[in-house]
């Protein structure tokens, strides 16, 4: 007799709730939000188990790992789509939610989210840290330029290694304000040195990937949007056609059509918003920085001088990302002599 598994995990304890293919519930109960410990309750209360749900969620990404390791049918399931299955449930606890996934998985009603590798998840890890401390030195920054302008000290356009000694000067004979200026910058100096560090890790880890090598052939793409790029999709074959990858990210427009009413509207800023930002950074130095002409780049400006150049850049953004992952699928390189992208 098969049967389906519904888990509602947490950080302490999870949920569990066993169904036959009939839909009835022959276990439940809970364990320790462990693998080992959900693996060993699962062997005994549902051997005959032919899938098991969980849904996406800060711990997926260990508890897949782990339990597909021990040899155990697990999906992971959308968050979204659990919620809106889940929200038809009068009383909302973590026993009737585990009740519910066992429901949808023993159904199929479901669409099963894609876990990535523990290296894509590592080096994406690392991406997001650089991220959050590059936004942490600029508001050190914007907090220096706030209180010096307090005083009538203007900071003025300067910033990177000149930084420090300008701040010295503006502060000289201001012993009040040096104290909480030379404070900033000390945070200020470790924030960049940790910056610095995690840049040699992603150059690094770029140059050592030879796909990541390949996409940083395209005009406009470096190591650290080619690496977010390749760990946010981590498998290209997801994907049978490379115009889905700018949907993934977000980067069409959405859409609403019923009966006589159709209308497209702004890009729907769906997936990853990291990857998504990289990539319209990468088109802003396409069309405005790189001097070499391409048909892509001719492509995008005829476009900003019809519709203006931030809704041009977003439109070649998603260029990007299909014609990264055609090179990606295709084992090529970027040409730069009638290079066109499929749209």
């Amino acid at each position: 007799m098969e049967q389906f598994v519904g888990l509602d995990v947490s950080l302490n304890e999870t949920s569990v709730c066993v169904v036959t293919e009939a839909g009835k519930a022959v276990w439940k109960g809970k364990c320790a939000s462990t693998p080992e410990a959900i693996a060993e309750t699962l062997r005994r209360h549902a051997p005959q188990a032919v899938r098991i749900g969980l849904e996406s969620g800060p711990l997926s990404t260990w508890h897949w790992h782990a339990l597909r390791d021990l040899g155990l049918p697990v999906v992971c399931l959308d968050a979204r789509q659990v919620k809106a299955a889940l929200s038809l449930q009068i009383n909302k606890t973590d026993a009737n939610d585990a009740h519910g996934l066992a429901q949808v998985v023993r159904t199929g009603w479901f669409r099963a989210v894609e876990v990535k590798s523990l290296d894509s998840h590592l080096a994406r890890a690392q991406l997001m840290a650089r991220t959050q401390l590059v936004a942490m030195r600029r508001d050190v920054v914007n907090q220096m330029r706030g209180i010096l302008k307090t005083f009538g000290l203007i900071l003025g356009k300067v910033g990177g290694a000149a930084l420090p000694a300008r701040v010295r000067e503006l502060t000289t004979g201001q012993a009040g304000v040096a104290v909480v200026t030379e404070a900033l910058l000390a945070v200020w100096q470790r924030l960049t040195e940790q910056i610095e560090v995690l840049d040699r890790t992603v150059l690094r880890q770029a140059r050592d990937n030879l796909v990541c090598r390949r996409l940083m052939t395209i005009p406009g793409i470096g190591p650290i949007t080619a690496l977010s790029f390749t760990t946010v999709i981590d498998d290209p074959a997801r994907f049978a056609k490379s115009s889905s990858v700018g949907a993934y990210l977000g980067l069409t427009p959405r859409q609403y059509q019923s009966g006589e009413v159709d209308w497209a509207g702004r890009i729907s800023k769906a997936g990853d918003k990291l990857t998504r930002g990289y990539l319209f950074e990468a088109a802003g130095t396409l069309l405005t920085r790189v001097e070499k002409w391409c048909a892509l780049k001719a492509w995008g400006v005829r476009l900003a001088k019809r519709i203006g150049l931030k809704k041009a850049k977003v439109a070649v953004a998603r260029k990007l990302a299909v014609l990264m992952h055609r090179l990606w699928v295709d084992g090529s390189e970027f040409r730069w002599a009638g290079q066109e992208v499929a749209a």
